[in-house]
């Protein structure tokens, strides 16, 4: 099949079942591979969603530039995206995020806003509060700029790319053969999109909102420190497009359990995924052990969020 653009290759991701990391446990892993999109990330779904809406009712205008808060992954779909649709696109970074994903948006063709960090936080470790002056840094630039902006924290489109993809993908490659789908929580809208569409086809399927252990805020515990390694997601903060009525349950994960579980996943399965993905991995290890006792083991489903590639220069590989 040729495709009209890189855009078109977006979604469709390949699942694999995870068979050397639960060798001796009964139920299963399955693996959404998300590396698979072009921009090598989940974000390129979200991306093409958010662009494609918004020049469809006129809120973008063609050759308008558009501007996003982004911690790479979005900002790397929405270069992408952006360039095939005639669009400029400006990404505004916390410098706390991997040199990697900075390098791969300005190949890309994206103009990079690179925003200091909140004083005390340590490099590789982007918080609520280091979020909070990108996203000043974004509003002063859209204005600046008379630019759109996807604004992917509150953006319906967000949802709906995993609700209307991801979510229906699952369905129609896993089907029965899951009872659990598990997602470390960043704009929250990967975790809202497919736990709806899951629910709405199976109101059994238990769906666990997955967070770093020193700031699980959406599970009502104390921040003890916003400042851990999982980039991409733990925020610490308030999710406008969460949906509480969504979650069966609330997953904590640690720095070296998120670090553990992706070095596991490239060594043994041969899947080479960043920090979220060892954390998604490290959560859905909990539910499968968990569940040995049971009379019904632990089917999970979770979602490889990005590669590896985007880390080699973060202690995740050192």
């Amino acid at each position: 099949m040729i495709h009209p653009d890189a855009a078109s290759l977006i979604g469709h991701t390949p699942v694999v079942r995870l068979k050397r990391l639960t060798r001796g446990l009964r139920g299963a892993l399955f693996a959404k591979l998300e590396t698979f999109n072009p921009g090598l990330s989940k974000k390129d779904r979200i991306a093409r969603r958010m662009v494609d809406d918004a020049l469809a009712d006129g809120r973008l205008k063609p050759g308008q530039t558009v501007v996003e808060l982004t911690s790479g992954n979005t900002g790397t779909g929405l270069a992408i995206v952006c360039a095939v649709r005639g669009l400029k696109f400006v990404a505004v970074m916390s410098s706390g995020n991997s040199e990697e994903r900075r390098r791969m948006m300005e190949a890309l063709g994206a103009r990079v806003e690179i925003v200091a960090q909140a004083p005390g936080s340590p490099r590789g470790q982007v918080s609520g509060e280091d979020l909070a002056l990108v996203e000043k840094r974004a509003q002063e630039l859209t204005r600046e700029l008379g630019a759109f902006r996807a604004d992917q924290f509150n953006s319906a489109s967000n949802v709906l790319a995993h609700q209307e993809g991801t979510g229906r993908e699952i369905i129609r490659d896993l089907g029965k053969r899951i009872n659990s789908f598990c997602d470390l929580a960043g704009s929250g809208g990967t975790f809202t999109g497919v736990a709806r569409a899951l629910k709405r086809w199976n109101p059994r399927v238990r769906c666990y909102a997955v967070e770093p252990a020193s700031a699980a805020l959406l599970a009502g515990k104390a921040v003890t420190n916003p400042n851990h390694r999982i980039q991409g997601g733990g925020y610490a903060m308030k999710l406008p497009l969460w949906d509480d009525s969504l979650v069966d349950g609330y997953l904590q994960v640690t720095d070296d359990e998120a670090v553990h579980w992706a070095r596991e996943l490239a060594a043994k399965e041969g899947i080479f995924g960043g920090f979220s993905s060892g954390a998604n991995l490290a959560a859905a290890m909990k539910l499968l052990q968990a569940s040995q006792t049971k009379k019904a083991q632990a089917r999970v489903v979770f979602l490889v969020n990005d590669s590896g590639l985007k880390y080699l220069s973060t202690d995740l590989w050192r």
